[in-house]
């Protein structure tokens, strides 16, 4: 059997890899990743390698007026920015900001791990089993213990699912896709939103900046992300195995009814944020899941980088107390907890012709014989 995974907003499913500002540069709307053996291959015959290696060892990013040949002559590949107009964003931009997050890839082209697909199942798995009342039990235990265990929800999802033995995810297997040409990658902007309480549960929207939070009018001034992403319609293909097609039809199941869930807690975010071009866009995915319906073939997943904590979080009413006594034990969300603010109160926004668009991570996955 073959699985086919088709990208519905642009994908990033990486390796922990990114593009450091000297390892590529910007000419002709494109990122232009440079071939560094080649260059200093080329630079080793002549004077100018120490120049080049004392630049490198320096600078925030490559001197294009000294340097820019390379991006012409060497580049290994080149990367279209999604628009054009993110590249002024890009000019303006400190370096550490300019770490571009790549999609994984192997020597034939950029893949889909299996584990990736797996595991966002594994979370619409998790999500239909888990109740308010594992929350509380969840809590009571972690108020008991002197010292949290570094993975809370671990018993709790061995208890849905069946330990490594056992576990119910044991029945599926999904091999890493096949890989395909560079092609469908572009590089997107992408900006962080974030709510700023009016009173009276009224929020407004803010973009994340180094400086705390600023106004849509001064959006220029917020922090810029940009991102190697897999368009829209990008299809990854690769081996699928199952014990039965039950087996099969339950997880998608419960997939589709966690989609269907995170989308809905998206459009509330989308609505208090003021974003309608995000707000089409979750429409239409919503869409897509209801026309679906009880098909045991499709399910529609988030996966990847960008989709942010709800993205991968089993349990998806941030408001109950149960789960928010449990965040309290991680320091990474006691502030946020404790804020009284929606949670989480941010979204990774991907700007599309320079309109927040839409989230990350989107896609489809279909099984056929």
């Amino acid at each position: 059997m073959r699985y086919r995974l088709t990208c519905l907003t642009p994908t990033l499913i990486g390796d922990g890899q990114r593009l450091s500002p000297i390892d590529y540069m910007v000419w002709k709307d494109h990122v232009n990743v440079l071939d560094q053996r080649r260059i200093f291959r080329l630079l080793a015959k002549g004077p100018r390698l120490d120049g080049y290696l004392a630049q490198l060892k320096k600078a925030d990013k490559l001197d294009f007026a000294s340097w820019g040949g390379f991006a012409q002559n060497f580049a290994g590949r080149r990367i279209p920015f999604e628009h054009s107009s993110a590249i002024p964003y890009w000019e303006r931009a400190m370096a550490p900001n300019l770490f571009i997050p790549t999609f994984a890839e192997s020597p034939s082209g950029p893949y889909v791990p299996g584990t990736a697909i797996k595991g966002a199942l594994r979370t619409g798995a998790v999500f239909e089993r888990w109740t308010e009342k594992t929350m509380a039990d969840l809590a009571a235990r972690l108020a008991q213990d002197d010292r949290p265990p570094r993975n809370p929800a671990a018993i709790a999802e061995d208890a849905v699912l069946g330990g490594s033995g056992s576990s119910r995810m044991r029945r599926i297997a999904a091999a890493d896709s096949s890989p395909i040409t560079h092609a469908p990658m572009k590089v997107y902007l992408l900006r962080v939103a974030t709510l700023v309480a009016r009173g009276a549960g009224r929020f407004e929207l803010g973009w994340k900046s180094a400086r705390g939070s600023v106004e849509p009018r001064r959006i220029e001034e917020s922090t810029p992300i940009f991102a190697e992403m897999a368009t829209p319609g990008t299809a990854f293909t690769g081996a699928w195995r199952e014990r039965s097609a039950a087996d099969r039809g339950k997880l998608f199941h419960a997939a589709n009814q966690y989609a269907s869930a995170l989308i809905e807690r998206h459009k509330q975010y989308a609505a208090w944020a003021g974003l309608p071009y995000l707000a089409a866009t979750l429409g239409a995915l919503e869409g897509r899941v209801k026309e679906i319906g009880e098909r045991t073939d499709v399910c529609v997943l988030s996966i990847g980088w960008g989709g942010g904590m709800l993205g991968k979080s089993a349990y998806l009413n941030t408001q109950d107390e149960s789960f928010r006594q449990i965040l309290k034990h991680v320091p990474l969300y006691q502030k946020a907890i404790q804020t009284g603010m929606p949670f989480p109160k941010t979204r990774r926004v991907i700007f599309q012709q320079n309109y927040p668009a839409s989230l990350p991570g989107w896609a489809m996955l279909e099984i056929s014989d």
